[in-house]
Protein backbone atom coordinates (compact mmCIF):
# COMPACT_ATOMS: atom_id res chain seq x y z
CA UNK A 1 0.00 0.00 0.00
CA UNK A 2 1.41 3.40 -0.93
CA UNK A 3 0.23 6.79 0.29
CA UNK A 4 1.76 10.10 -0.79
CA UNK A 5 4.82 8.29 -2.09
CA UNK A 6 5.32 6.38 1.20
CA UNK A 7 5.88 2.65 0.94
CA UNK A 8 5.42 0.44 4.01
CA UNK A 9 4.75 -3.28 4.50
CA UNK A 10 1.25 -4.17 5.73
CA UNK A 11 0.75 -3.49 9.42
CA UNK A 12 3.62 -1.01 9.73
CA UNK A 13 2.75 2.65 10.12
CA UNK A 14 4.46 5.09 7.75
CA UNK A 15 6.93 7.54 9.28
CA UNK A 16 5.67 10.96 10.40
CA UNK A 17 5.48 13.53 7.63
CA UNK A 18 7.98 15.80 9.39
CA UNK A 19 10.59 13.01 9.25
CA UNK A 20 10.05 12.61 5.53
CA UNK A 21 10.29 16.37 4.96
CA UNK A 22 13.57 16.60 6.88
CA UNK A 23 14.94 13.54 5.07
CA UNK A 24 14.14 14.96 1.64
CA UNK A 25 15.61 18.35 2.56
CA UNK A 26 18.75 16.51 3.62
CA UNK A 27 19.29 14.69 0.33
CA UNK A 28 18.27 17.81 -1.61
CA UNK A 29 20.60 20.31 0.07
CA UNK A 30 23.34 18.26 1.73
CA UNK A 31 23.99 16.06 -1.27
CA UNK A 32 23.91 19.06 -3.56
CA UNK A 33 26.80 20.51 -1.55
CA UNK A 34 28.95 17.36 -1.59
CA UNK A 35 30.03 17.91 -5.21
CA UNK A 36 31.86 21.09 -4.29
CA UNK A 37 33.24 19.46 -1.14
CA UNK A 38 34.70 16.63 -3.21
CA UNK A 39 36.24 19.11 -5.64
CA UNK A 40 37.93 20.86 -2.71
CA UNK A 41 38.99 17.54 -1.15
CA UNK A 42 40.75 16.17 -4.25
CA UNK A 43 42.72 19.39 -4.70
CA UNK A 44 45.44 17.92 -2.46
CA UNK A 45 44.21 14.38 -1.60
CA UNK A 46 44.09 11.61 -4.26
CA UNK A 47 40.47 10.69 -5.02
CA UNK A 48 40.41 7.01 -4.07
CA UNK A 49 42.28 7.52 -0.80
CA UNK A 50 39.98 10.44 -0.04
CA UNK A 51 36.95 8.20 -0.58
CA UNK A 52 38.51 5.44 1.51
CA UNK A 53 39.14 7.82 4.42
CA UNK A 54 35.61 9.15 4.14
CA UNK A 55 33.73 5.86 4.03
CA UNK A 56 35.95 3.75 6.28
CA UNK A 57 35.78 6.42 8.99
CA UNK A 58 32.02 6.93 8.73
CA UNK A 59 31.35 3.21 8.33
CA UNK A 60 33.48 2.25 11.33
CA UNK A 61 31.65 4.83 13.45
CA UNK A 62 28.25 3.44 12.45
CA UNK A 63 29.29 -0.18 13.03
CA UNK A 64 30.76 0.74 16.43
CA UNK A 65 27.54 2.58 17.35
CA UNK A 66 25.49 -0.43 16.29
CA UNK A 67 27.67 -2.76 18.36
CA UNK A 68 27.24 -0.49 21.39
CA UNK A 69 23.47 -0.69 20.88
CA UNK A 70 23.65 -4.48 20.55
CA UNK A 71 22.66 -4.41 16.88
CA UNK A 72 25.85 -5.66 15.23
CA UNK A 73 24.87 -9.32 14.67
CA UNK A 74 23.88 -9.81 11.03
CA UNK A 75 23.78 -12.74 8.62
CA UNK A 76 26.40 -13.64 6.05
CA UNK A 77 23.85 -12.90 3.36
CA UNK A 78 23.40 -9.37 4.72
CA UNK A 79 27.18 -8.85 4.63
CA UNK A 80 27.32 -10.16 1.06
CA UNK A 81 24.55 -7.82 -0.01
CA UNK A 82 26.21 -4.93 1.83
CA UNK A 83 29.35 -5.63 -0.19
CA UNK A 84 27.32 -5.56 -3.42
CA UNK A 85 25.49 -2.35 -2.54
CA UNK A 86 28.62 -0.68 -1.16
CA UNK A 87 30.57 -1.76 -4.23
CA UNK A 88 28.02 -0.35 -6.67
CA UNK A 89 27.05 2.84 -4.81
CA UNK A 90 30.22 3.87 -3.01
CA UNK A 91 33.18 2.13 -4.65
CA UNK A 92 32.00 2.47 -8.23
CA UNK A 93 29.38 5.22 -8.13
CA UNK A 94 30.88 7.65 -5.62
CA UNK A 95 34.43 6.68 -6.56
CA UNK A 96 33.68 7.77 -10.12
CA UNK A 97 32.52 11.17 -8.88
CA UNK A 98 35.65 11.59 -6.74
CA UNK A 99 37.92 10.75 -9.67
CA UNK A 100 35.99 12.95 -12.12
CA UNK A 101 36.19 15.87 -9.65
CA UNK A 102 39.78 16.30 -10.84
CA UNK A 103 38.56 17.07 -14.38
CA UNK A 104 34.95 18.30 -14.20
CA UNK A 105 33.60 21.35 -12.30
CA UNK A 106 31.29 20.48 -9.41
CA UNK A 107 28.18 21.97 -11.03
CA UNK A 108 28.74 20.00 -14.23
CA UNK A 109 29.28 16.80 -12.23
CA UNK A 110 25.91 17.19 -10.57
CA UNK A 111 24.20 17.50 -13.96
CA UNK A 112 25.66 14.24 -15.23
CA UNK A 113 24.89 12.40 -12.00
CA UNK A 114 21.32 13.73 -12.31
CA UNK A 115 20.80 11.12 -15.05
CA UNK A 116 20.22 8.43 -12.39
CA UNK A 117 16.39 8.41 -12.84
CA UNK A 118 16.92 7.88 -16.58
CA UNK A 119 18.93 4.74 -15.87
CA UNK A 120 16.27 3.61 -13.40
CA UNK A 121 13.73 3.48 -16.24
CA UNK A 122 16.09 1.53 -18.51
CA UNK A 123 17.17 -0.96 -15.84
CA UNK A 124 13.57 -1.46 -14.69
CA UNK A 125 12.68 -2.15 -18.32
CA UNK A 126 15.35 -4.86 -18.40
CA UNK A 127 13.75 -6.38 -15.28
CA UNK A 128 10.36 -6.59 -17.00
CA UNK A 129 8.75 -3.35 -15.80
CA UNK A 130 7.20 -1.61 -18.78
CA UNK A 131 7.93 2.16 -18.89
CA UNK A 132 5.19 4.61 -19.75
CA UNK A 133 5.30 6.78 -22.85
CA UNK A 134 6.01 9.83 -20.66
CA UNK A 135 8.98 8.07 -19.09
CA UNK A 136 10.40 7.11 -22.47
CA UNK A 137 10.04 10.71 -23.65
CA UNK A 138 11.75 11.87 -20.45
CA UNK A 139 14.66 9.49 -21.04
CA UNK A 140 15.05 10.75 -24.61
CA UNK A 141 14.98 14.39 -23.46
CA UNK A 142 17.50 13.69 -20.72
CA UNK A 143 19.91 11.99 -23.11
CA UNK A 144 19.63 14.96 -25.47
CA UNK A 145 20.62 17.17 -22.55
CA UNK A 146 23.64 14.96 -21.80
CA UNK A 147 24.65 15.24 -25.45
CA UNK A 148 24.42 19.03 -25.27
CA UNK A 149 26.61 18.98 -22.18
CA UNK A 150 29.27 16.67 -23.57
CA UNK A 151 29.42 17.17 -27.33
CA UNK A 152 31.28 20.25 -28.65
CA UNK A 153 29.25 22.60 -30.82
CA UNK A 154 32.13 23.08 -33.28
CA UNK A 155 33.22 19.44 -33.43
CA UNK A 156 36.48 20.04 -31.55
CA UNK A 157 36.61 17.93 -28.39
CA UNK A 158 38.95 20.39 -26.70
CA UNK A 159 36.09 22.91 -26.82
CA UNK A 160 33.50 20.61 -25.25
CA UNK A 161 31.69 22.16 -22.26
CA UNK A 162 32.75 19.16 -20.11
CA UNK A 163 35.83 16.94 -20.27
CA UNK A 164 34.64 13.89 -22.31
CA UNK A 165 36.59 11.32 -20.27
CA UNK A 166 35.33 12.73 -16.98
CA UNK A 167 31.79 12.81 -18.37
CA UNK A 168 31.98 9.16 -19.46
CA UNK A 169 33.22 8.09 -16.02
CA UNK A 170 30.37 9.99 -14.35
CA UNK A 171 27.72 8.42 -16.59
CA UNK A 172 29.07 4.91 -15.92
CA UNK A 173 29.21 5.70 -12.21
CA UNK A 174 25.58 6.88 -12.31
CA UNK A 175 24.58 3.59 -13.92
CA UNK A 176 26.34 1.67 -11.11
CA UNK A 177 24.63 3.85 -8.49
CA UNK A 178 21.25 3.11 -10.07
CA UNK A 179 21.88 -0.64 -10.12
CA UNK A 180 22.93 -0.61 -6.48
CA UNK A 181 19.91 1.43 -5.41
CA UNK A 182 17.49 -0.93 -7.16
CA UNK A 183 19.23 -4.01 -5.76
CA UNK A 184 19.09 -2.61 -2.23
CA UNK A 185 15.30 -2.30 -2.29
CA UNK A 186 14.72 -6.07 -2.37
CA UNK A 187 17.96 -7.54 -0.98
CA UNK A 188 18.21 -9.01 2.50
CA UNK A 189 19.98 -6.43 4.66
CA UNK A 190 20.69 -5.65 8.29
CA UNK A 191 17.43 -4.54 9.93
CA UNK A 192 19.14 -1.85 12.02
CA UNK A 193 19.59 1.09 9.63
CA UNK A 194 22.89 2.48 11.05
CA UNK A 195 24.46 -0.99 10.91
CA UNK A 196 23.25 -1.47 7.34
CA UNK A 197 24.72 1.84 6.17
CA UNK A 198 27.94 1.24 8.12
CA UNK A 199 28.45 -2.18 6.51
CA UNK A 200 28.01 -0.70 3.04
CA UNK A 201 30.45 2.12 3.80
CA UNK A 202 33.08 -0.25 5.19
CA UNK A 203 32.81 -2.47 2.11
CA UNK A 204 32.87 0.44 -0.35
CA UNK A 205 35.68 2.18 1.53
CA UNK A 206 37.76 -0.99 1.61
CA UNK A 207 37.42 -1.29 -2.16
CA UNK A 208 38.50 2.33 -2.65
CA UNK A 209 41.49 1.81 -0.35
CA UNK A 210 42.57 -1.26 -2.31
CA UNK A 211 42.21 0.63 -5.60
CA UNK A 212 44.11 3.64 -4.27
CA UNK A 213 46.98 1.40 -3.13
CA UNK A 214 46.95 -0.48 -6.44
CA UNK A 215 47.36 2.71 -8.51
CA UNK A 216 50.05 4.11 -6.21
CA UNK A 217 48.16 7.03 -4.70
CA UNK A 218 50.06 7.00 -1.35
CA UNK A 219 53.29 7.78 -3.18
CA UNK A 220 51.72 10.88 -4.73
CA UNK A 221 50.73 12.62 -1.51
CA UNK A 222 52.33 13.78 1.72
CA UNK A 223 50.62 15.07 4.84
CA UNK A 224 52.47 18.39 4.59
CA UNK A 225 51.01 18.96 1.12
CA UNK A 226 47.39 18.45 2.20
CA UNK A 227 45.62 21.78 2.52
CA UNK A 228 43.34 22.79 5.38
CA UNK A 229 40.53 23.24 2.86
CA UNK A 230 40.88 19.63 1.71
CA UNK A 231 40.96 18.30 5.27
CA UNK A 232 37.87 20.29 6.26
CA UNK A 233 36.12 19.11 3.09
CA UNK A 234 36.82 15.46 3.95
CA UNK A 235 35.49 16.07 7.46
CA UNK A 236 32.34 17.63 5.95
CA UNK A 237 31.92 14.63 3.65
CA UNK A 238 32.31 12.19 6.54
CA UNK A 239 29.77 13.90 8.76
CA UNK A 240 27.22 15.36 6.35
CA UNK A 241 27.79 13.47 3.11
CA UNK A 242 28.06 9.99 4.69
CA UNK A 243 26.81 9.81 8.28
CA UNK A 244 23.86 12.10 7.56
CA UNK A 245 23.29 12.13 3.80
CA UNK A 246 23.96 8.52 2.77
CA UNK A 247 22.20 7.07 5.81
CA UNK A 248 19.17 9.25 5.07
CA UNK A 249 19.16 8.13 1.42
CA UNK A 250 19.21 4.43 2.38
CA UNK A 251 16.39 5.06 4.88
CA UNK A 252 14.30 6.84 2.24
CA UNK A 253 14.74 3.97 -0.22
CA UNK A 254 12.77 1.84 2.24
CA UNK A 255 10.22 4.49 3.25
CA UNK A 256 9.31 6.30 0.01
CA UNK A 257 8.65 5.39 -3.59
CA UNK A 258 11.53 5.37 -6.12
CA UNK A 259 9.85 8.25 -7.98
CA UNK A 260 9.75 10.39 -4.84
CA UNK A 261 13.32 9.60 -3.82
CA UNK A 262 14.50 10.21 -7.39
CA UNK A 263 13.43 13.85 -7.20
CA UNK A 264 16.76 14.66 -5.53
CA UNK A 265 18.33 14.27 -8.97
CA UNK A 266 16.78 17.46 -10.31
CA UNK A 267 17.23 19.50 -7.12
CA UNK A 268 20.90 18.66 -6.48
CA UNK A 269 22.14 20.29 -9.73
CA UNK A 270 20.59 23.65 -8.81
CA UNK A 271 22.24 23.52 -5.36
CA UNK A 272 25.58 22.34 -6.77
CA UNK A 273 25.68 24.93 -9.57
CA UNK A 274 24.77 27.75 -7.18
CA UNK A 275 27.50 26.75 -4.71
CA UNK A 276 30.05 26.22 -7.47
CA UNK A 277 29.42 29.69 -8.89
CA UNK A 278 29.34 31.52 -5.54
CA UNK A 279 32.08 29.67 -3.61
CA UNK A 280 34.43 28.33 -6.28
CA UNK A 281 34.08 30.89 -9.06
CA UNK A 282 32.88 28.26 -11.54
CA UNK A 283 31.30 29.43 -14.77
CA UNK A 284 28.31 27.88 -16.50
CA UNK A 285 28.68 28.27 -20.30
CA UNK A 286 25.53 29.02 -22.28
CA UNK A 287 25.52 25.54 -23.82
CA UNK A 288 25.84 23.98 -20.35
CA UNK A 289 23.00 26.14 -19.02
CA UNK A 290 20.79 24.92 -21.85
CA UNK A 291 21.88 21.32 -21.15
CA UNK A 292 20.98 21.74 -17.48
CA UNK A 293 17.46 22.85 -18.37
CA UNK A 294 17.01 19.92 -20.76
CA UNK A 295 18.43 17.30 -18.35
CA UNK A 296 16.41 18.53 -15.40
CA UNK A 297 13.26 18.63 -17.56
CA UNK A 298 13.81 15.06 -18.73
CA UNK A 299 14.51 13.80 -15.23
CA UNK A 300 11.44 15.60 -13.86
CA UNK A 301 9.26 14.02 -16.55
CA UNK A 302 10.62 10.57 -15.70
CA UNK A 303 10.25 11.04 -11.94
CA UNK A 304 6.73 12.49 -12.04
CA UNK A 305 5.30 10.15 -14.67
CA UNK A 306 2.66 7.60 -13.51
CA UNK A 307 4.05 4.35 -12.12
CA UNK A 308 4.52 1.78 -14.91
CA UNK A 309 3.01 -1.66 -14.83
CA UNK A 310 4.72 -5.03 -15.00
CA UNK A 311 4.96 -7.01 -18.20
CA UNK A 312 2.51 -9.94 -18.24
Amino acid sequence: MSTDGIVEPPGILPPPRWQLILAFLCIYVVWGSTYLAMSFAVDTIPPFLMGAIRFLTAGAMLVAWSAWRGQARVSRTAWRNAAIVGGLLLFWGNGSVAWAAQRVPSGMMSLLVATVPLWVVLLERARGRRPTAAQLVGVAIGLVGVSLLVLPADGAWRNAPVDPVGAAVLVIGSLAWTAGSLFSRSAEQATYAPMNSGMQMVCGGAGLLALGLAVGEPARVSFEAVSLKSMLSVLYLIVFGSLVGFSTYMWLLKKASPAAVGTYAYVNPAVAVLLGVTLAGERLPAQAALAMSVIVGGVALVSLAPKPGRRR
